[in-house]
């Protein structure tokens, strides 16, 4: 059974934890150190696909990527020669290892050379009217540049994955600027059809709180705890991904 009072102390939570003082510890603050809407979107979207492990070292790792990039990431996506992304291959972090990168890099270029970017791709739903169809549109179009190893690094929502990484990225993405966090960079993905971003940790507190009765890592868990979350923000339940991380935090 929820706790009567769960939504004022979510709410309590959303307050202190949404604010700019948030960002310099948290992977977020990559895309932020830019203007460009190119630059925020694809320095995000690697600065999330490397967001996994200890927080100092996906800050660093992240960092030394966009100096690779000459601090300007769409730029060297976009035009780089091939020798340039080749050279990228001395780059590693935990499993993202020497091929990652530039098979990234060649399939971020082709996305916004055929596509017209990240976010007209994963405003496309093909299947269904879900952003898990937009999410498995998007590895569809990624596949042809990644090498075998390259593809753990793509959400695989065809065998369930919870797509923990790609959720926080469009969370950045659509939500709002008002506090200062997020960019609200994309208009065309409505935040209220955004899942919560699900690990372990956050999944550990929503079992606590009665958000969910059954613990899981898979895409039917996020959507089960963003269904529950909209009881309390309809237009806005992923709002409530600072309450959750900040609550695992303390604990």
């Amino acid at each position: 059974m929820l706790p009567n009072n769960l939504k004022e102390i979510l709410d309590a939570k959303v307050d202190q934890y949404e604010r700019p003082s948030f960002i310099e510890s948290d992977p977020i603050s990559i895309p932020h150190r830019f203007t460009k809407k190119e630059d925020i979107e694809i320095a995000g979207f690697l600065a999330a696909t490397l967001a996994w492990g200890n927080r100092k070292a996906i800050l660093k790792s992240a960092n030394e990527m966009m100096q690779r990039f000459d601090n300007s990431p769409a730029d060297f996506v976009l035009n780089a020669s091939d020798k340039e992304i080749d050279n990228l291959q001395s780059f590693v972090y935990r499993t993202f290892k020497d091929t990652d990168l530039p098979c990234f890099v060649r399939a971020i270029r082709h996305i916004y050379a055929n596509h017209g970017g990240l976010e007209t791709v994963l405003a496309q739903k093909p299947n269904d009217s879900s952003i898990r169809s937009s999410i498995i549109n998007l590895r569809e179009i990624m596949l042809p540049f990644l090498d075998p190893h390259t593809r753990k690094h793509v959400p695989n929502l065809l065998k369930d994955s919870a797509a923990k990484r790609m959720c926080m990225y469009m969370r950045w993405m659509v939500r709002s600027n008002d506090k200062g966090v997020d960019f609200g960079i994309w208009h065309s993905i409505k935040k209220e059809d955004l899942i919560l971003p699900l690990d372990v940790h956050v999944g550990n507190v929503a079992l606590s709180l009665g958000l969910i009765t059954k613990n899981g890592k898979d895409w039917k868990t996020a959507s089960a705890i963003t269904e529950k979350l909209k009881e309390f923000r309809p237009e806005d339940p992923v709002a409530y991904d600072f309450a959750l991380f900040s609550m695992d935090m303390e604990e």
